[in-house]
């Protein structure tokens, strides 16, 4: 049996996606997390997929662009095995 992964999703330019992503990797016995960069976009597609991932007890944090984002998301970039930004 292989190790976990930490891997974090970035949701940047396309968040529902990211989302989507991310409830896949969930099939997996790897540890997933999802960063986004500011507020999702409502709707359908955004709830059905928070719904599937909160029943995962997949961590989400909002990262503020005009805050100090960046470092908060450098850290977490480190402390993963794997990233994807989308």
């Amino acid at each position: 049996m292989t190790d976990r992964k930490r891997i974090l999703i970035v949701a940047v330019h396309k968040p529902v996606e990211a989302l989507r992503m991310a409830s896949g990797l969930t099939l997996l016995d790897d540890e997933v997390t999802i960063a986004t960069w500011g507020k999702l976009p409502e709707g359908a597609d955004v709830a059905e997929q928070l719904e599937a991932l909160e029943f995962s007890e997949v961590p989400m944090v909002e990262l503020d662009p005009s805050g100090s984002a960046m470092a908060v998301l450098a850290q977490r970039i480190i402390d993963s095995d794997v990233v994807y930004c989308v």
